[in-house]
């Protein structure tokens, strides 16, 4: 059912505690992360969807601090993964270890069981390892020695990639890029954003002891979630957000016909999925309790530059993905 219902109303009183909880995580976000805005709504919109996330970058431009910085806001448990050819999928899920004084085996759970996990480099890890983690995320669960272990809610998966370095790397399948609600990619701070980096650095805000007060709790979160599933999302907009998934798989007959022609496969219907769930959480951190399709365009580079599939001549002509999906977006009569 796309509309809420008069029992599913958000109450004012529902969306300013949601507000509060939104404001307190962003709050402690800018304390120690500077810039990067975009990251941090795409860090909200996953922890309030229970989507997870792609992040793109070069090296050193705060993934691991902001995906700490957020888990230490809402008292989450959060575990780093740094991932390695050489990484086996019981590393990650956990596995059975032979207790000889008791002459039984014990289960030792892996570091995905926990809060926010932060895949690090995960296209240097094995196809069988990526295999196991994307079935966890999926799944929300794993399976050791004929056991499933349920994750911890909420349950957030940040996986990071190193665009400029090939070697020794293994390309996540398209299909599997599809499991994630948003990839965002990271640019560089300005020279004053680094300025005050380095500020931020010899004033000590980054040591252990720094560390602020948790701005939330995880009760608090959960009960965000649920407020979110309540953001109204009108049958209008549902059609626009359906309408840019599908004229990705019909382009030609919507869109310049030289962009179009870059176009391999379009998006799945995860992208109108995410869509949805994503714009509710965007409405709901920008203060409402409504989705407008201001919300949608705000997210089509996140949730389609992973699912909307080029060809080799839009490499070779140097051609982004979101030149296509800014064609893609003009090409849809917004409600």
């Amino acid at each position: 059912m796309l509309q809420t219902s008069a029992s599913a109303r958000i109450e004012p009183a529902e969306l300013a505690r949601a507000q509060r909880v939104v404001d307190n995580i962003s709050r402690s976000f800018d304390a120690k992360v500077v810039g990067q805005t975009r990251l941090r709504e795409s860090l909200l919109v996953g922890l309030l969807t229970g989507g997870h996330i792609l992040l793109e970058s070069v090296p050193g431009l705060a993934k691991t601090t902001a995906a700490q910085t957020v888990a230490e806001a809402v008292s989450a448990e959060f575990r780093r993964i740094q991932c390695t050819p050489d990484l086996l999928p019981s590393d990650i899920v956990g596995t059975q270890i032979y207790d000889a004084a008791k002459g039984t085996f014990i289960t030792r759970l892996g570091p995905v069981h926990a809060n926010i996990v932060l895949l690090d480099e995960i296209n240097r890890s094995s196809a069988k390892t990526q295999s196991a983690m994307l079935e966890a995320m999926q799944e929300r669960q794993t399976s050791i020695g004929g056991q499933d272990y349920r994750l911890p809610a909420p349950f957030l998966v940040l996986a990071t990639q190193n665009p400029i370095e090939q070697e020794g790397t293994y390309q996540l399948p398209e299909a599997q890029m599809d499991r994630f609600m948003l990839k965002d990619v990271l640019d560089y701070p300005s020279p004053a954003e680094e300025v005050e980096i380095i500020r931020r650095i010899d004033a000590g805000v980054f040591t252990p002891e720094q560390a602020p007060a948790a701005a939330a709790s995880l009760d608090s979160v959960k009960e965000v979630q649920d407020i979110v599933r309540r953001v109204y999302i009108d049958p209008a907009i549902v059609n626009y957000i359906v309408g840019l998934v599908f004229v990705t798989r019909n382009a030609r007959e919507y869109i310049d016909q030289q962009l179009a022609g870059y176009i391999e496969f379009g998006a799945s219907p995860r992208a109108s999925i995410a869509f949805t769930q994503a714009a509710r959480a965007v409405a709901l951190v920008r203060g409402r309790d409504h989705v407008i399709p201001e919300d949608v365009k705000a997210l089509a580079h996140r949730v389609l530059r992973h699912r909307l599939i080029l060809n080799f001549d839009a490499v070779a002509d140097q051609v982004p993905v979101e030149s296509v999906i800014d064609a893609v977006v003009s090409a849809v009569q917004t409600p």
